[in-house]
């Protein structure tokens, strides 16, 4: 099979130290031909380094004179759907780093384009390929934890605002710590139930501490600029009874600097993802299981190859473009519900 021709669009640390070190990695299967970035020589530099041919300011260079059978999107969030939309109208099929946009529409919209083109769309949620996941979707196919009916879902940091970047403007971002972190343990979530859409969304956000400043863990941020939520909280219901509990924090005043985890309760037994535990009955007696010879495991590089696998027809656990869709309009489900109160 002939290599696939590959493209980076962003020339930021996730393209410098994810997508491109993967891809490298899988030269038997992918040439990374280009990066386009806004700066030419930001895009040069980063091209120079890690020695790819091409380096463009605009797509439309790019696309002419590259031709890319895929893109990887590492841009702001504000640029997901055009640049997307773009790539798939160029025939390429695309690899986009999370949130999939900035609103529900734009999701569906991308993902409509996609099926007509017949391409694969797909998105940077890594956490799916843990040890810890992969076991736990094996307890579950086994039956070890019955019939799944909760899970509390958190990506929480004390002090953890960006004091970098463009985090904080909502125009660009679209929203805070739900679209920075809270997606990805709502996608581990969906991904453990099999991405169910819920029939009720509560939500409550919070830019109390983003607003009034203070100590930063990750640097300074300016407070007279800070655009979205520092906390966001909400309560899903799914038919059959099924729910999910999401937090998600810039800032909190908690104990511990960062906490991400997922607890999934079930009516045989009970999981704690990070480190993975089992919590069940055994012979007639309670049991916490200890799993500590979890293989460590390279998440971008098994993302890249999920997607790869995505691209060529076969089997895969990358986040695929429905799935995004869904997701997506939690999110927007959630944000909507706190703006009413």
């Amino acid at each position: 099979m002939p290599l696939l021709k590959a493209a980076i669009i962003g020339g930021g640390n996730i393209a410098d130290n994810n997508h491109i070190p993967a891809l490298k990695q899988l030269a038997d299967r992918v040439e990374l031909v280009a990066v386009c970035g806004r700066d030419l020589g930001k895009a040069r530099a980063l091209a120079d380094k890690h020695n790819i041919a091409h380096a463009f300011d605009n797509t439309g260079s790019l696309y002419d004179q590259c031709a890319p059978d895929l893109v990887v999107i590492c841009t702001p969030n504000n640029l997901h759907h055009p640049q997307t939309m773009e790539a798939l109208a160029r025939n390429c099929h695309v690899f986009c780093e999370k949130p999939p946009a900035t609103s529900a529409q734009q999701a569906r919209d991308m993902a409509n384009l996609a099926v007509q083109k017949g391409l694969t769309l797909a998105y940077n949620f890594q956490l799916r390929q843990t040890s810890e996941c992969a076991l736990l979707m094996r307890c579950r196919a086994n039956g070890l934890l019955g019939d799944i009916y909760h899970i509390k879902a958190h990506f929480l940091r004390r002090r953890g605002i960006p004091g970098w970047g463009h985090f904080t403007n909502k125009a660009m971002q679209g929203g805070g710590a739900l679209m920075d972190l809270g997606v990805h343990v709502l996608d581990l979530a969906l991904f453990a139930l099999g991405h169910p859409t819920p029939d009720q969304v509560l939500g409550n956000t919070y830019d109390l501490i983003g607003k009034a400043g203070g100590k930063g863990l990750m640097g300074d941020w300016n407070p007279n600029a800070f655009e979205v939520e520092d906390a966001a909280m909400a309560y899903l219901s799914f038919p059959n009874n099924v729910s999910i509990m999401l937090s998600a924090s810039f800032a909190l005043n908690t104990q511990t600097d960062k906490d991400r985890n997922l607890e999934i309760f079930g009516s045989k037994g009970g999981v704690k993802l990070f480190p993975f535990s089992l919590y069940t009955e055994v012979a007639g007696e309670l049991a916490d299981i200890q799993f500590p010879y979890l293989d460590e495991t390279d998440i971008q590089l098994k993302n890249t190859i999920a997607f790869l696998d995505a691209c060529e027809g076969k089997p895969s656990t990358v986040c695929t473009a429905e799935q995004g869709v869904i997701l997506q309009e939690i999110v927007e489900r959630i944000y909507h519900s706190a703006e009413k109160k």
